[in-house]
């Protein structure tokens, strides 16, 4: 039977590894942390950190892949853009590509020289670099290590005395030692999804982004998207732009933005990895179609024949639950309004779980289905209310 290496295990990539099981893959899943939720539903557990690519390779090699596969992490992404090359595996853009779309300043200077919509934005690899930034660049601003995900290390700054801060804390946690400084830009946030195909978008689906307790860390996803025709149009044109320029090879390409009210999309990040949190279920709820099996056959190198647009046909939020503060987890308390809405829970928590960190600790993933687009806009911004959690 041909392995396939998952470059992870946690809850997001359950779906992941289902999907590579169901077109006859052994799949094997791997990361440093041996208790993570998805290792228990693949075929083996190899212990190994996935952001190093060396240590993957050799993983790699001693199991004879046929086929690897990123977790919902960037340095995960950029680890199997490595191997695939090392090894001539499919499916992946080499190391080069892969380091210009997943490092932030790489990706905001080649975003900067082709013209592409975006904040304006300097790289920084020192503390003198991030004042000058601090000159050339308009308050507020915003800054972030070049390597994380999931909001750590971000901050908006509106002084200079903030902003040196902040950018100390950033060289602190970015494992390249580079940062990035970027002016601050207002506006609805979002999610763009797609498959390309010979660079060409083939399949393509948008989301509203939602937040709990930190800006920068989505807690929720919405669909459909409240961007107009001419906005998706435009994001569309914009993949396809970079997919040419960055000659990218078929799959998954993943875009977040800013919808400007004035100005049209400022693309923020992108990525050729899944989304965290479940969100190629979110499509599959939406928009009715097997995305993760379609993000495994672009990495295994599979026929992408049987993809194709599909309109979402569901109004759909995918949740996660959170708490408001601090504490010991004790139970779910939904109203009962809500809870007869949801199509689909993972349960992350267990009684007793200590909640040190309420912005980020995500208890569960729920998947809540509304009659008509005006219920979700009105019941979604409300979820946090109506899906509570008990602590001690």
């Amino acid at each position: 039977m041909k392995q396939l290496l998952i470059a992870g295990g946690s809850h997001s990539d359950v779906p992941l590894i289902l999907a590579a099981k169901n077109l006859g893959f052994r799949v094997l899943t791997t990361g440093n942390q041996p208790q993570d939720y998805g290792h228990r539903y693949s075929d083996l557990y190899v212990p190994c950190d996935y952001s190093d690519p060396e240590a993957l390779l050799a993983i790699s090699r001693q199991h004879s892949l046929q086929a690897i596969v990123p977790c919902c992490n960037d340095f995960s992404a950029l680890s199997c853009a490595f191997v695939a090359k090392e090894l001539g595996l499919p499916g992946h853009d080499n190391p080069s590509t892969a380091a210009v779309i997943h490092h932030k300043d790489r990706w905001r200077s080649f975003a900067q020289e082709h013209h592409i919509p975006g904040p304006k934005a300097i790289g920084c690899t020192s503390e003198q670099e991030a004042f000058k930034a601090f000159a050339a660049l308009c308050f507020p601003l915003i800054i972030k290590p070049v390597d994380l995900t999931g909001g750590k290390g971000i901050k908006r700054v509106d002084t200079v005395s903030e902003a040196v801060a902040a950018a100390a804390d950033a060289f602190a946690v970015s494992r390249a030692g580079r940062i990035v400084v970027e002016e601050f830009v207002e506006g609805t946030r979002h999610g763009f999804t797609c498959i390309l195909k010979n660079q060409k978008v083939t399949f393509w689906f948008s989301d509203d982004e939602h937040y709990h307790l930190s800006p920068y860390l989505v807690s929720g996803a919405s669909a459909p998207s409240s961007l107009t025709q001419e906005t998706l149009q435009s994001i569309i044109g914009i993949s396809e732009q970079i997919g040419k320029l960055l000659n990218l090879t078929d799959g998954i390409f993943h875009v977040q933005l800013i919808c400007r009210s004035d100005a049209g999309p400022s693309i923020l990040e992108i990525c050729r990895r899944p989304p965290g949190d479940l969100y190629v279920e979110l499509v599959r709820h939406a928009a009715g179609v097997p995305y993760a099996e379609w993000i495994v056959r672009a990495f295994a190198g599979l026929s992408l024949d049987c993809v194709s647009h599909v309109a979402v046909s569901s109004f759909v939020t995918r949740h996660c639950i959170m708490a408001d503060s601090a504490g010991v987890f004790q139970s779910f308390q939904f109203d009962e309004s809500v809870a007869k809405k949801i199509r689909e829970q993972m349960t992350l928590a267990q009684t007793g779980d200590q909640i040190v960190h309420p912005e980020s600790h995500k208890l569960g993933i729920a998947f809540v289905h509304f009659s008509s687009e005006h219920e979700l806009r009105n019941t979604t911004p409300d979820l946090q209310k109506k899906m509570r959690v008990g602590l001690n």
